[in-house]
C-alpha cells in the first residue's frame, strides 16, 4: 500500500479521501463495523460539522500555540465549509443562537455516509472490522500487524485512532500508546469537555435546574469564555459553560486547580448591587427570584447564610457582601468529573512539536503521520473539534502523498 490510514473517525476519513486518487493505493483500516461513530452521536445526532467563526487562541494546548496556529491555517474555516457544501454536497445551516453549523438535513448520518462514499469514490479501500494491533518499521516501509490474518506493508502510515473519550465508540488510546512507544514526546492525557461532579447535596438536589452562567478560573480562564447554559445534574454540573471550562479541573498539574467561579444568570455584578441596594420591606428571596430559578435562589441564599425572608432594609453590610459573592463569584464545589465516559474530547496527547505543522509527518519517524484527537489540542464545544479533525486529517493525507513523491 502507498498509504495506510488507521482509524475511520472524522480525521481518518478526511485523511483517506485526501490521500486517495491519482492512482495511489490507499487503505483505511477501522476496528468497528461502520466507522465515524463520534460523527453519528455528535450534536444529538445532528452533527455540528463546523463553527461559524474561529480563533486559534480558543483552543487549549500545552504545546506550542504557534504550531497550533500553523496547523489550523492549513485548511481555513471558509475552505472547509466550501468543501462540505460543494464537494460533498451537504448544505449547511447556521444555528444563530449558538453560531454552530449543522447539515441542513439535521442528520449526522448524512455527514458520515458522504465522507465514506467520497473516500470510496476516490479509490480508497475501506476495511471495517479490521483489528489493527501494532506498527513497526520495516526497512524504508512500515509493517502493520493485526489480531488475525497476514501483516500489511505500507510506504506511509497515518494514525488517526483518536484519544480516550467516549470509549464505547471504539476509542481506547491504543494509538497514543503506540506513538509513545515509537518515541514521541507525550503530554499527559485527561478528559476534557466533560461534566463536573460534586459531593455537596445542596447542589445535586438542584438536578434539572438550568440557566445561563458565566464561569471563570483566574488565571486560567479559557479565552473562549462567555455566558452559556449550565445544567445541574444528580452528580454535579454540566452544560456548555461547564464543559468549556472543565479542563481547569481535570488537567494534570502540580498543586491544586484554581477555583471555578460562577456568575449566575448572566447578570452583571452592578445589576445585583443595584437590586440589593434598593432597601425597603421587599424580601431578599423575592429579589433573587426575579432573575434566577427559585430553587437556585434559595440554595444560593443558604450558601450565603442569609434567610430568604430577610427584608432588604435589614441587611447588614457583611450579609449583602456574602450574597453578592454567591451571586457573582461563587466557587463551584467541584470534587471530580464524569471522566472519559462523558468527555467529548481527550486533552493532552502527542506534543504538537513532534510533527511537521504543514504535513502532520512525525519528525522522529519519517513516513508516519499523526492527526486528530491524538494531538495535544482541543477546542470548545460547537464544531471546533471537528474543524481540528478535518484540518489535521486533510494535512496528513496530502502530506503522505507528498512524501511519496519526494
Amino acid at each position: 500500500m502507498d498509504v495506510a490510514v488507521v482509524g475511520a473517525g472524522a480525521a481518518g476519513l478526511m485523511a483517506a479521501l485526501s490521500a486517495a486518487g491519482g492512482g495511489r493505493k490507499v487503505v483505511l483500516l477501522e476496528r468497528t463495523a461502520d466507522g465515524g461513530r463520534k460523527i453519528l452521536i455528535s450534536g444529538g445526532g445532528r452533527c455540528n460539522i463546523l463553527p461559524s467563526e474561529v480563533e486559534s487562541d480558543w483552543f487549549v494546548t500545552d504545546s506550542s500555540p504557534h504550531s497550533l496556529r500553523k496547523m489550523l491555517r492549513t485548511w481555513p474555516l471558509d475552505a472547509q465549509r466550501r468543501f462540505f457544501e460543494h464537494e460533498l454536497g451537504i448544505p449547511l445551516a447556521l444555528e444563530k443562537e449558538t453560531g454552530k453549523l449543522f447539515p441542513a438535513s439535521n442528520r449526522a448520518r448524512e455527514v458520515r455516509d458522504r465522507l465514506v462514499e467520497q473516500a470510496r469514490d476516490r479509490g480508497a479501500d475501506l476495511r471495517f472490522n479490521s483489528q489493527f494491533r501494532d506498527l513497526r518499521r520495516s526497512g524504508d516501509d512500515w509493517e502493520l500487524t493485526f489480531e488475525s490474518g497476514s501483516p500489511m506493508r505500507a510506504r506511509t502510515v497515518i494514525l488517526a485512532t483518536g484519544g480516550l473519550s467516549v470509549p464505547q465508540t471504539g476509542s481506547d488510546g491504543a494509538g497514543l500508546r503506540l506513538a509513545e512507544r515509537l518515541g514521541h514526546r507525550m503530554r499527559p492525557t485527561y478528559p476534557a469537555l466533560t461534566p463536573l461532579t460534586t459531593g455537596v447535596s445542596r447542589w445535586t438536589a438542584l438536578s434539572g435546574v438550568s440557566l445561563d452562567a458565566h464561569l471563570t478560573a483566574a488565571p486560567e480562564t479559557p479565552r473562549y469564555s462567555r455566558t452559556q447554559g449550565l445544567l445541574f445534574t444528580h452528580r454535579g454540573f454540566s452544560g456548555p459553560a461547564v464543559l468549556n471550562i472543565s479542563h481547569v479541573a481535570t488537567r494534570p498539574r502540580p498543586g491544586a486547580a484554581p477555583p471555578i467561579l460562577a456568575r449566575w444568570g448572566g447578570v452583571e455584578a452592578s445589576t445585583w448591587v443595584g437590586d440589593l441596594g434598593v432597601g425597603g420591606r421587599v424580601h431578599l428571596g423575592t429579589v433573587l427570584r426575579r432573575r434566577l430559578p427559585e430553587r437556585l435562589a434559595i440554595a444560593l441564599l443558604a450558601e450565603a447564610g442569609v434567610a430568604p425572608d430577610r427584608p432588604l432594609a435589614q441587611l447588614r453590610r457583611e450579609e449583602r457582601d456574602a450574597v453578592l459573592t454567591v451571586l457573582t463569584a461563587m466557587p463551584l464545589p467541584v470534587s471530580g468529573s464524569e471522566g472519559y465516559r462523558k468527555a467529548e474530547v481527550t486533552g493532552g496527547g502527542v506534543d504538537l512539536g513532534e510533527v511537521d505543522p504543514g504535513t502532520m509527518e512525525s519528525r522522529s519517524a519519517p513516513g508516519l503521520f499523526l492527526c486528530g484527537e491524538m494531538l495535544d489540542a482541543f477546542g470548545p464545544i460547537g464544531g471546533f473539534n471537528f474543524l481540528w479533525a478535518w484540518a489535521t486529517g486533510r494535512a496528513a493525507g496530502l502530506g503522505a502523498v507528498q512524501r511519496l513523491t519526494t
